[in-house]
């Protein structure tokens, strides 16, 4: 695994060890389907993609922004903890329930750290609401508003170094590529599976039809014609060959593996995403007094998968201490 993960390191474009490329490979095939190692040349087809995979998880995470110091003073002055956290008690209480910074301060690792760096990852809310506001020298109420509200925060791959957990993270979209392409290829089986099941009952059916006499007949009212039959049955025989047919299945699994990597920008990228809000959160216009555009980075995948992820440095001194937020959830619960 250590031998893996120094692929994302310092070294430069198309500049990595043979022997990590290799590990890459193996690894590649073990989060997808561990037959292919079972077709001859699978790692000459997927020397190139996964280069190009390793290439753009490096850049993706170098283009993470600097971790932003996540204390309570930080908090008040940087609009982009006060966007993502209601307040500096909410913003420390969420990361000393943290599981993953959690255990990692409990192993040998974390114990005694004086900083951690994680990338913490949330999900933004809009919601429609109707609110009091200052309507020209008047207070309404009523008023539609859109509010922002960030929920399910997380933090991933807390370390004591920013540059191991840039390696994680970009082990981990590595990784990530590797599901997207599991999740194709378990695609493929559901629509191999229903398209041979359609298959099959269409030629149950022609068969039938045929046996009754009905290849040389017009079609009754009502009944079905055998030449619809035998162009459905060929449009979906058609469709199992473009998936593979049993025996080219790992073939085809290759090759969804070799495409998806390949593709990687396509699969998963990062995009700015942009907020003009008020101190509450509320959506302003951009002339407003009260407006602040708060400018964020949002990970997409090709599935549809949206989330802002903000690398945080974290004092564990800082957090309130395990007795501290029993009691503060005990007095909420009142």
């Amino acid at each position: 695994m250590k031998l893996f993960q120094s692929i994302f390191g310092s070294e430069t474009h198309h500049s990595y060890p043979e022997s990590l490329i290799e590990m890459a490979i193996e690894r590649t095939v073990d989060g997808t389907d561990s037959r292919l190692r079972l077709l001859p040349g699978y790692r000459k087809r997927l020397r190139a993609p996964v280069i190009a995979a390793i290439d753009h998880v490096i850049a993706l995470v170098d283009a993470i922004q600097a971790p932003l110091p996540a204390s309570a003073r930080q908090h008040g002055t940087e609009p982009r903890l006060s966007t993502v956290f209601s307040s500096a008690g909410d913003m420390l209480e969420i990361l000393a329930r943290d599981p993953a910074l959690s255990r990692f301060l409990a192993g040998p690792e974390g114990t005694g750290a004086e900083q951690v760096t994680a990338l913490l990852m949330t999900e933004h809310v809009e919601r429609n609401i109707l609110g009091l506001d200052l309507v020209g020298d008047q207070v309404r109420r009523d008023v539609p508003q859109v509010t922002v509200n960030f929920t399910a925060h997380r933090l991933l791959d807390p370390t004591t170094s920013e540059s191991e957990s840039r390696r994680l993270w970009k082990r981990r979209a590595f990784d990530h590529l590797l599901t997207l392409a599991l999740s194709r290829i378990a695609e493929t089986k559901v629509e191999r599976a229903e398209l041979t099941r359609q298959r099959d009952l269409l030629r149950r059916k022609l068969k039938a039809l045929e046996r009754g006499g009905w290849s040389f007949e017009p079609a009754e009212d009502g009944a079905q014609d055998p030449a619809a039959l035998a162009a459905e049955l060929d449009a979906i025989t058609a469709q199992l060959e473009s998936l593979g047919a049993n025996q080219d299945v790992l073939q085809a699994h290759l090759g969804i593996v070799s495409e998806r990597l390949a593709d990687a920008p396509a699969q998963l990228w990062a995009e700015p995403i942009a907020f003009v809000l008020d101190p509450m959160n509320i959506q302003r216009a951009p002339d407003d007094p009260s407006a602040r555009r708060i400018e964020l980075q949002e990970l997409r995948n090709v599935q549809g998968r949206r989330v802002v992820a903000l690398p945080l440095t974290i004092v564990p001194a800082d957090l309130p201490e395990r007795e501290d937020l029993v009691s503060a959830a005990s007095r909420y619960l009142q």
